[in-house]
C-alpha cells in the first residue's frame, strides 16, 4: 500500500512478492523519466528514495543510458570549474567546444569506443593540428572519461592506450656566450634591462617575470621568491598560480641581478612621480609606464624582438633566454638538480632530458672522474 507523498518527492508502494518499490522521475534532454528502486523494506526502499531525490536536487542525477558524450562533457566542465585554475578551464573549454563535440558530441557516452578516438585523433592531425596540440585534446578527453569511469556511468575509458602521434623535440637555442655579452650591451639603458638581466641570471619562466612583486625581493639579502605567473583567463592576463608545486621557489641573485633591479626600480619610481595618479600601482616590478600587465605579446614585438635587431642577432624566442641560462650552468659542472630547483622543474629528469644531449662532454667528464676516483 502506498503512503501520499508530496509532489515530486515519488511514490513508494508494496510488491505482490512482499518487497517494497519506490518511483520517482528525472529530468532528460528527452523530457521527464520515470526511474523505479527496489528494497526489501520499506524504510530500505525510503531511504534509497530519500537518496535519489538529494542527488537529483544536486543535479547528479544522469539518464546515462541516453547521455551523450557532449552532453556529459558539458556536465564535466560544470563540475571542475572551480577545482581548476580559470586558464586550465579555458583550455578544457577549448578541448570541448571547437574540437571533442563537434566530432563526437553525438555518439552516446557507452558506445564511445578506441576506434571513435583514433579516428578523431587522426582527422585533427590531417586537418593541420599539431601533434602537441592533439596530446593535449587527448588529456583533456582523457581526465573527462577519468571521472565518467569513476562516477560508474562508463566502464572502461576509451581513451586509454591509444598510441598518440610522436612530438618532434623543439630544437632548443641557447644563446652563446658572445651573443649573451651582445644582448647585454644592446639591453643597457633600456627601460627592461633589468627583465633580461633576471630571465639570463635566474632562468625563470616569461609569465614567472611578468607576475614578480616588489614583496618578493630582498634586495638586501640578494633574495627572489617565485610565487605567481601570468596566465591567461577570460580573455585577458591576470596573476595565478604558479605552473606546478615545484615552480614555488626561492632564488638566489647574482650582484649583477641586484644592481640591475636597483637600477630599474629608481627608474619606476621616476615613472611614477612623473604620472602621479594616472599611475596604477599594483607592486609589479616590471609593468608597462602605467603600472599595468605587460602583454607578452608586446613584449615580444615591442621590447624583445627590437632589442634582437639592435645587438645583431638572429630571431631567437624570449623562452631560449630560460635555455640559455640552464646550458650556461651545467657547462660550468652545476648540480643537475640544482639547476633543475632553480628552473622550477617538476622533477630532475625533466631537466635531463631537456639538456642533455647539448653536453656531449658530459659523460666523457664523468669517466674521467671515475678514472681519477678507482686509481
Amino acid at each position: 500500500m502506498s503512503r501520499k507523498r508530496g509532489n515530486g518527492e515519488g511514490t513508494i508502494s508494496r510488491r505482490k512478492n512482499g518487497g517494497w518499490t519506490a518511483q520517482y522521475y528525472i529530468h532528460t534532454v528527452a523530457g521527464r523519466k520515470r526511474k523505479t528502486l527496489y528494497g526489501k523494506t520499506r524504510a530500505e526502499t525510503a531511504k534509497k528514495l530519500a537518496k535519489a531525490l538529494s542527488q537529483r536536487a544536486d543535479g547528479l542525477v544522469f539518464d546515462d543510458q541516453g547521455l551523450t558524450l557532449g552532453e556529459y562533457l558539458d556536465r564535466w566542465l560544470a563540475d571542475v570549474e572551480d577545482t581548476v585554475r580559470k586558464s586550465t578551464h579555458e583550455r578544457y573549454r577549448y578541448a570541448v567546444r571547437p574540437h571533442l563535440k563537434p566530432a563526437l558530441g553525438n555518439l552516446k557516452l557507452k558506445d564511445l569506443t578506441p576506434a571513435h578516438v583514433r579516428w578523431f585523433y587522426r582527422e585533427r592531425l590531417d586537418s593541420g593540428l599539431a601533434p602537441a596540440s592533439v596530446h593535449k585534446l587527448h588529456a583533456v578527453l582523457h581526465k573527462a572519461l577519468k571521472a565518467a569511469v569513476a562516477d560508474g556511468l562508463i566502464p572502461r575509458n576509451a581513451a586509454s592506450g591509444i598510441k598518440l602521434p610522436r612530438i618532434a623535440r623543439e630544437e632548443i637555442q641557447p644563446l652563446t656566450d658572445k651573443q649573451v655579452r651582445l644582448l647585454m650591451d644592446a639591453a643597457r639603458g633600456d627601460r627592461l634591462e633589468a627583465l633580461y638581466v633576471l630571465a639570463l641570471n635566474t632562468g625563470m619562466r616569461q609569465g614567472e617575470l611578468l607576475a614578480l612583486k616588489w614583496d618578493d625581493v630582498d634586495l638586501e639579502r640578494g633574495v627572489l621568491r617565485v610565487r605567481r605567473t601570468l596566465t591567461h583567463a577570460d580573455k585577458a592576463y591576470v596573476l595565478g598560480e604558479p605552473k606546478t608545486a615545484r615552480s614555488r621557489r626561492q632564488l638566489r641573485l647574482t650582484s649583477h641581478a641586484v644592481s640591475a633591479l636597483q637600477a630599474h626600480l629608481s627608474r619606476q619610481l621616476e615613472e611614477m612621480e612623473r604620472l602621479g595618479s594616472l599611475y596604477q600601482p599594483g607592486g609589479l616590478i616590471f609593468a608597462t609606464e602605467t603600472g599595468t600587465i605587460i602583454n607578452p605579446s608586446n613584449l615580444r614585438n615591442r621590447s624583445f624582438k627590437p632589442l634582437l635587431k639592435k645587438a645583431g642577432l638572429p630571431p631567437f624566442r624570449f623562452h631560449d633566454l630560460r635555455h640559455t641560462c640552464a646550458t650556461l650552468l651545467l657547462a660550468k659542472d652545476v648540480n643537475p638538480k640544482v639547476v633543475s630547483e632553480m628552473l622550477g622543474h617538476s622533477s630532475i629528469s625533466v631537466t635531463l632530458d631537456i639538456y642533455s644531449h647539448l653536453l656531449p662532454d658530459m659523460q666523457e667528464k664523468a669517466a674521467k672522474a671515475l678514472e681519477e676516483a678507482l686509481k
